[in-house]
């Protein structure tokens, strides 16, 4: 009888209230697929990974072009709205340790591409070549597409030879797209040169605007990863390959 009982009521580890039972485990990805949803950013989820293997190529193009715009509008707003030139303490500092704002813009470009580095660069290209000469229009081109990927790697190595833990895609990615500030004032400059607006004192002062924006990302990037004492021979390229291009864009 009490076999029966017992074959009925099932085994004991069935049993609920059985002392030796383990506890029964909660699913929480759900609750923590609910919690995390809300705080996620446009960003967040523009870099995401994602499976483009069933995706439109019309989405993945898309896609790919706000991750660029996206970019661009982090290297052109100010990363220390308290301080425009985020770059001035980096020298003295003992750590780069980037603020709220930097570490965002910094988040952003660390999710390397080669896209919009090469937009920019095929941008600055075509802008200067299309005020050279005829018989230089090539050789214009050329030589800014080769400064500027050249410099880029030279940048790199120098870094990465001071004891900088950098990927060289990654430092492309940065510098290329600090070069946009630069390209901006090259068209600014391209354009006011048939209107009044077109002398040497305004194009230095475009250029100057330029230079100041575009060195402020890329020297705290390149800063953050060597040490103090090595820090000015790493970020001396950075000035100077920026400045390279300014004259190349004054030159032409």
């Amino acid at each position: 009888m009490s076999s029966e009982s017992s074959s009925a009521s099932g085994p004991s580890w069935a049993d609920a209230s059985a002392p030796n039972r383990p506890a029964p485990v909660e699913d929480h990805h759900g609750a923590l697929s609910s919690s995390s949803g809300g705080g996620t950013t446009g960003m967040d989820e523009l870099l995401a990974p994602v499976s483009t293997l069933d995706e439109p190529v019309k989405e993945t193009i898309m896609r790919d072009v706000r991750a660029v715009g996206a970019k661009l509008r982090a290297v052109l707003i100010p990363i220390d709205r308290t301080r425009p030139f985020g770059y001035v303490d980096v020298l003295q500092e003992e750590e780069v340790s980037p603020n709220d704002g930097q570490r965002n813009v910094l988040n952003q470009l660390r999710d390397w591409d080669l896209w919009g580095p090469l937009f920019i660069c095929l941008s600055l290209a075509l802008i200067l070549s299309s005020k050279a000469p005829a018989h230089q229009t090539s050789r214009v081109f050329t030589t800014v597409f080769v400064v500027m990927w050249a410099g880029s790697i030279v940048v790199t190595v120098n870094a990465q030879l001071l004891g900088a833990n950098m990927s060289i895609f990654q430092s492309l990615c940065v510098l290329g797209y600090c070069v946009f500030p630069l390209t901006v004032a090259a068209l600014i400059i391209a354009i006011l040169r048939f209107t009044w607006f077109g002398t040497l004192w305004l194009d230095l002062i475009w250029l100057a605007l330029g230079f100041l924006w575009a060195t402020r990302v890329s020297s705290i990037f390149v800063g953050q990863f060597v040490k103090r004492e090595r820090r000015l021979l790493a970020l001396y390229p950075v000035f100077f390959f920026y400045l390279l291009l300014g004259w190349l864009i004054l030159l032409f």
